[in-house]
C-alpha cells in the first residue's frame, strides 16, 4: 500500500474533537485519517470516580492513578509513575499513527524539576516480547514537557522559550513513516488561546524506538518531602491514537473481573472473584452464574465490600457430577450505559472415581518470568485436577516501586492488590477449570519472616526490618493481614476453628477433602514463637539467626516455643485418624517443611550471603558448608517439630510444602532415621533467594546422576532427615541467570487410588514435561501410602479379615498409653497391623465412618489368631 496516498492536510479540530475548531490555531500539519484499523477515544467521561481507571489500562502503581471528573489523576508526584494502554501495542514495520492527550500539571514542585517528564511514553517494551510485561515494565521513548518548560524526547532536551513547564496543554505527537524510518511530529497546544506552545517536526526515529506500548507518563524523579509527594501530580484527559494498520486487541483487557479460585469439600462450593477497585460505583452488581441444560442460572447476587476487592460465594449441597460452566458478572452502570463483564471457568467434575489425582504444586513466585506464559504452558500438558499454591505468591519487590507500608489504610491495600494481580494474570489461566488451595506465607504479608505468635502486633518502632520480624507478630495491621487473607483463603474449606487469634486476626486452618485425597491445609507461622522472645539472651538472636557461635541451640531442644500452636495440633490429631468422605489417602499442605534442608559456608552467620552464593557447574560438589540454624524453618522448635511429625504419620500423611527456594524430597526421622513421612518441597517459580545443599560429606564419586548428598542427615537443630533428592542451582550458561541457573520450575503429585502409590515429579521451567528425563536428577519418586508411617515394627498383631465392607477403615489403639498408633483406610481386605509394644494389649476397630458403622475387639495381643470382621 502507498502510505503518501493516505497522506491529508487537515486541521486540529479533525483530531482533537474536544476543542471547537473555530477557535483552533490557524495552522495545519500532517496526519494519517483512516477508514479503518485504530480510532481509540478514552472513555473516562462515562465512568464515575473511582480508585481504578478501567480494564483498558494498567497503572504503575495501581494506587497512583485514580479517575476523577472524567479525568485520570497520577494521584502522587514521583518516579516514574506511568499508565499503559493494554489493547494497543505498535508492532515492528512503519505504521503511522497519531496520538494526542490534555495535560493538566496539578503539583507546582514540578516546575523546579529539570529531570521530569510529563507527557506520553511510546514503544514501551519490556523484558519480554508480551504486553504485560511492558505493562509493568515497559521502558520506552518518553516525550514531553520537564519542570523548565523544555521539550524532552527521550535522552534529549530541546530549549523553547518557556521559562517552566505549561499549566496545561495538549500534547499531540504524530509519527509519519518514510522509507526506512520515521519522521516525529510534535505538538503542544495551550487550551486557554489555543496556541501552539511548540511545535517541532525535525525529529528521525529508526522504527524500533516506537515498537511496544504506549502509555501515559508522569515521571517526577529526585528526593522530596513526603507532603509534597503525597500530592497529585498531574490530570490527563481525551486520551486518543489514530492509525490505520494498528489493531485493537480487546482480549488483552484485564479486569474489572481480574480472576477467581474455588475448592469443592463434602458438597460446598466456596468460590472468591477477584474485582478491580470499582467498589465505589452506586449500582454496581455481582452475579454467580452456573450454566445448567444449556441456560445460565443466577446462583447469588452480592456488591464488592472488602478492603480487597474481592467477592465470596458459597453454594451448599453441589450435587453436580459433570463438569459445569461459572461465570462471574458485573454490572457496572456508567453514565452512557450500563456495562457488563463476565469472566468464565469450570467447575471441575470432581475426580471421585479416578484413579489417579493429580496435584501441581506451586510456590515462591517473583516477577523476573513475568508474566509467566511458560509455566501454564508447561503444566497445561500435565492435566491437572487440582493446584496448589503454598505460599510468596508474591515478593515485596514485585512490579518494582517496592512496598508501601504506611499511609493511607486503603494506599496500602492497592499496593498489595497491584502485586496479587500481577499474580493472578501469570496464572489465572492454571486454576480457571480446576479447584486450587492457595495459601500466605510471610512475604505475603510484606514480611521476610513471621513469627507469628498467635496473631500479636509487632513492634516497628525501630522499622519494619529484622528487628520488627524478631518482635514477634505481624507488621502491618491486623485489618490489612485480614484483607490478605480474605483474597487469598476465604475460598478454602471452612476454618477447623474459626476464632480470631489476637487483634482480631482470622484464622484458614483446615481440611479439604477432594476426590478421595484429604488435605491438611496448615499456617505454619500464625501461632509461632519468636526465637528471640524465648531463646536465652546470650544467643543473640537477629532476623531468627543466632549470631553467637558458641550458642548451641541442639541443647535447647525442650524449650517452652510453639510452632504450629495447640489449636493446629489439635487438628491435626483429628484430622489424622478420620478418613470420613471416602477419603483414601492424606496430605498435609504447608508453607514449610518439617526439616531445614540447607547449608551455607561455615565462616557466615545467617542467610544473606545467599542471594551472591556461587552458582557451581554441574556435577561440582560445593565443599566447606554446615548446617544452616535458620529458625524461620520449621525444623525450630524442635521439640513440637517432632510432635507435628508424629501426628502426621499416624494418617500415614505425605506432607508438601513451599518456601525453600530448593526443592526437596525426604523423609523424616525420629528416632531413627526414616520412622515417619515423606517430604516433598517443590521448587520455586522464581528463586530470589537460591538455597543449596552441599553437606559436609566424601564427594569424591559425587556425580549429576549419583549425589553425594542422599542419604542420612542431621539438620542444624539435630531433626532427622533422609535425603532422596535436591535441585541444587547449577549453572546452565542461559540468560536470564535468575530463571536458569538457580533451580527454579513446578512439581506434580500424583495419588493412586487403587494401588495407594505417591508419584512425585518435579521440573524445571521452560522444559517440556512430558518428554522424557526433563526432570530434576532425583525425580520422579514414587512411595507406597503405608511409606509414611516407616516405623520399624517390633511385632505384629494377627491378621485382619474384612468381609463385606468395601474399603474399610482400620484403627489400632494401644490400650496401655489410650492412644491412636495409626489409622488406615485399606484398598485390601485383609491387613496386618504392625505394633511398636509387644508387650502391649490393642483395641482394633474396622468399619466405615461415613455410615458411622464400626465393630471393635479388644484385648488383642500378638498371641491371638486372625481377627474376622464381618459386614
Amino acid at each position: 500500500m502507498d502510505r503518501r496516498k493516505y497522506l491529508k492536510t487537515i486541521t486540529l479540530g479533525s483530531i482533537i474533537p474536544f476543542m471547537a475548531p473555530s477557535t483552533l490555531a490557524k495552522e495545519s500539519f500532517s496526519i494519517w485519517s483512516y477508514k479503518k484499523g485504530v480510532n481509540f477515544k478514552s472513555n473516562w467521561h462515562n465512568w464515575q470516580n473511582m480508585k481504578w481507571v478501567g480494564p483498558e489500562y494498567w497503572g504503575n502503581r495501581l494506587q497512583d492513578w485514580v479517575l476523577q471528573d472524567k479525568a485520570v489523576v497520577c494521584d502522587m508526584t514521583g518516579k516514574n509513575r506511568n499508565l499503559h494502554l493494554l489493547p494497543l501495542q505498535k508492532p515492528k514495520g512503519l505504521i503511522g499513527f497519531t496520538t494526542n492527550v490534555k495535560v493538566e500539571i496539578l503539583n507546582d514542585s514540578i516546575k523546579t524539576n529539570p529531570k521530569a517528564c510529563i507527557g506520553l511514553r511510546l514503544g514501551a517494551k519490556g523484558p519480554y516480547k508480551d504486553y504485560r510485561s511492558a505493562a509493568v515494565f515497559g521502558k520506552g521513548l518518553d516525550i514531553g514537557f520537564n519542570g523548565k518548560g523544555d521539550l524532552k524526547i527521550g535522552e534529549q532536551i530541546i530549549k523553547t522559550s518557556l521559562t517552566e513547564i505549561p499549566n496545561s496543554y495538549h500534547l499531540i505527537v504524530e509519527a509519519i513513516p518514510r522509507q526506512t524510518d520515521y519522521q516525529l511530529k510534535i505538538s503542544a497546544i495551550n487550551p486557554n488561546n489555543n496556541q501552539f506552545i511548540l511545535k517541532e517536526e525535525k525529529i528521525t526515529l529508526e522504527d524500533e524506538k516506537l515498537v511496544g506500548n504506549f502509555s501515559l507518563i508522569a515521571d517526577v524523579p529526585g528526593k522530596m518531602p513526603p507532603e509534597i509527594a503525597s500530592k497529585a501530580s498531574a490530570k490527563f484527559s481525551d486520551w486518543s491514537i489514530t492509525s490505520e494498520e494498528l489493531k485493537f486487541e480487546e482480549n488483552h483487557f484485564y479486569g474489572p473481573i481480574n480472576f477467581a479460585q474455588y475448592t469443592l469439600h463434602k458438597n460446598k462450593l466456596k468460590l472468591t472473584a477477584q474485582f478491580s477497585p470499582v467498589e465505589e460505583i452506586k449500582g454496581h452488581t455481582v452475579l454467580l452464574q452456573f450454566k445448567i441444560n444449556g441456560n445460565w442460572q443466577t446462583a447469588a447476587t452480592k456488591t464488592i465490600k472488602s478492603s480487597g476487592r474481592a467477592v465470596n460465594f458459597i453454594v451448599e449441597n453441589w450435587q453436580h457430577t459433570t463438569a459445569i460452566p461459572y461465570r462471574i458478572v458485573l454490572k457496572v452502570p456508567l453514565k452512557n450505559k450500563e456495562e457488563i463483564y463476565s469472566y468464565k471457568g469450570t467447575i471441575a467434575a470432581e475426580p471421585t472415581n479416578k484413579t489417579n489425582v493429580k496435584a501441581a504444586v506451586f510456590s515462591c513466585n517473583a516477577h523476573y518470568g513475568f508474566p509467566d506464559a511458560d509455566v501454564y504452558e508447561s503444566v497445561s500438558k500435565l492435566t491437572p485436577d487440582l493446584a496448589m499454591f503454598l505460599g510468596d505468591q508474591f515478593y515485596e519487590g514485585t512490579g518494582g516501586f517496592g512496598v508501601q507500608y504506611r499511609g493511607e489504610f486503603d494506599k496500602t491495600c492497592l499496593d498489595y492488590l497491584r502485586k496479587w494481580y500481577m499474580f493472578g494474570w501469570s496464572y489465572r489461566e492454571i486454576f480457571r477449570h480446576i479447584p486450587c488451595a492457595i495459601i500466605p506465607d510471610d512475604h505475603d504479608v510484606y514480611h521476610g519472616n513471621v513469627w507469628g505468635e498467635s496473631g500479636k502486633e509487632a513492634d516497628t518502632s525501630l522499622g519494619f526490618g529484622g528487628k520488627a520480624q524478631d518482635s514477634g507478630g505481624y507488621k502491618m495491621s491486623a485489618d490489612w493481614v485480614n484483607m490478605v487473607q480474605f483474597t487469598q483463603t476465604s475460598h478454602l474449606p471452612d476454618p477447623y476453628d474459626a476464632t480470631p487469634v489476637k487483634q482480631n486476626i482470622s484464622v484458614y486452618y483446615s481440611n479439604w477433602n477432594y476426590g478421595g485425597i484429604s488435605f491438611a491445609i496448615l499456617e505454619d507461622r500464625k501461632f509461632k514463637s519468636a526465637p528471640k522472645n524465648v531463646l536465652p539472651k546470650e544467643a543473640d538472636v537477629y532476623n531468627g539467626w543466632i549470631q553467637n557461635e558458641n550458642f548451641d541451640i541442639k541443647k535447647h531442644k525442650h524449650l517452652k516455643a510453639e510452632l504450629l500452636g495447640k489449636r493446629q495440633e489439635k487438628f491435626l490429631k483429628e484430622w489424622a485418624n478420620d478418613w470420613s468422605n471416602a477419603s483414601e489417602l492424606k496430605v498435609v499442605l504447608s508453607q514449610t517443611n518439617f526439616a531445614t534442608v540447607a547449608t551455607i559456608p561455615q565462616k557466615e552467620k545467617n542467610g544473606n550471603v545467599i542471594p551472591s552464593l556461587k552458582i557451581p557447574e554441574p556435577g561440582e560438589y560445593i565443599k566447606g558448608d554446615k548446617s544452616t540454624v535458620d529458625m524461620d524453618s520449621n525444623g525450630w522448635p524442635a521439640a513440637k517439630r517432632d510432635l507435628a511429625v508424629a501426628i502426621i504419620r499416624k494418617g500415614f500423611a505425605f506432607h508438601i510444602a513451599g518456601d525453600q527456594h530448593l526443592a526437596s524430597y525426604i523423609q523424616y526421622g525420629l528416632d531413627a532415621h526414616g520412622d515417619s513421612g515423606h517430604a516433598f518441597a517443590g521448587p520455586a517459580l522464581n528463586n530470589i533467594w537460591p538455597r543449596r545443599f552441599w553437606p559436609d560429606v566424601n564427594s569424591s564419586n559425587h556425580t549429576v546422576e549419583n549425589p553425594a548428598y542422599v542419604g542420612n542427615h542431621m539438620d542444624g537443630f539435630g531433626n532427622k532427615m533422609t535425603v532422596k533428592a535436591i535441585a541444587n542451582p547449577q549453572n546452565s550458561n542461559k540468560e536470564p541467570r535468575i530463571l536458569h541457573t538457580r533451580a527454579v520450575g513446578f512439581g506434580l503429585v500424583t495419588f493412586n487410588k487403587k494401588t495407594r502409590d505417591i508419584k512425585t515429579e518435579c521440573w524445571p521451567r521452560f522444559v517440556d514435561p512430558t518428554k522424557e528425563k526433563t526432570q530434576y536428577p532425583g525425580w520422579p519418586i514414587t512411595i507406597n501410602q503405608q511409606d509414611n508411617y516407616g516405623r520399624k515394627a517390633v511385632a505384629y498383631l494377627p491378621k485382619i479379615k474384612v468381609k463385606r465392607l468395601d474399603k474399610p477403615v482400620i484403627e489400632i489403639i494401644n490400650q496401655k498409653t489410650n492412644e491412636t498408633e495409626y489409622s488406615i483406610r485399606l484398598n485390601t481386605a485383609t491387613f496386618i497391623p504392625k505394633i511398636f509394644d509387644k508387650n502391649a494389649l490393642y483395641t482394633v476397630k474396622v468399619g466405615e465412618p461415613d455410615t458411622n458403622t464400626w465393630q471393635h475387639k479388644k484385648d488383642i495381643s500378638v498371641n491371638d489368631r486372625t481377627l474376622k470382621f464381618k459386614f
